[in-house]
């Protein structure tokens, strides 16, 4: 089982809980699968049950991927991909609402 960071970009759908005005938000998850495939599918299908409305996911792969991309991994966001690993959850590491 390995770890997936993903940026999902989402619409608007009645309810979502997005401030007004916004026109979607934009989410960075890191999300448990045996595969990126796996993981996008569950990320997509929760937040679909949370009232979100998912558009558009890109994956940016598993720890490895991303360190031997050169990216810098603090240590918090470390702690959020082993909880996602341990509970085999997606956790949404940030949310950040879009407007015009």
């Amino acid at each position: 089982m390995d770890v997936f960071t993903l940026l999902v970009q989402c619409g608007r759908a009645p309810g979502d809980g997005l401030p007004d005005g916004s026109t979607g938000a934009a989410l960075v998850c890191y999300a448990s699968g045996r595969d990126e495939a796996e993981a996008v599918r569950e990320t997509v299908a929760i937040l679909k049950a949370a009232g979100l409305a998912p558009l558009d996911v890109q994956g940016y792969g598993g720890v490895a991927d991303r360190e031997a991309e050169g990216d810098e991994i603090g240590d918090d966001d470390r702690a959020l991909m082993a909880r996602a690993r341990d509970e085999n959850a997606v956790i949404v590491a940030q949310m950040e609402p879009l407007f015009d």
